[in-house]
């Protein structure tokens, strides 16, 4: 199982945010945000929002580190990334 987050660099909120994904599958991502007691409603069409207290978690637990831009690539490529207005929250 790979999962990848990116920097907490999206404010929103009073707080600065990162991103969860899945290059393989939703269900693999639904169970790594799981294990990490990430809640359901922090999934927005194609990833989780994570906040910067919970970075250290996701890493630890397993999620890779990569830049925004590669997160947005390796969605793209695996066929995942669903844009706003192309498919809701799950």
């Amino acid at each position: 199982m790979t999962v990848y987050i990116d920097p907490p660099t999206w404010p929103g909120h009073g707080r600065m945010w990162s991103h969860l994904i899945s290059d393989v599958s939703f269900e693999e991502l639904h169970s790594f945000a799981a294990s990490i007691g990430c809640p359901p409603r922090a999934f927005h069409r194609d990833h989780y929002d994570l906040p910067v207290d919970r970075y250290p978690d996701a890493v630890t637990a397993g999620a890779v580190e990569v830049s925004s831009r590669d997160v947005v690539r390796l969605l793209t490529k695996a066929g995942l990334r669903r844009r706003k207005g192309r498919g809701g929250m799950m």
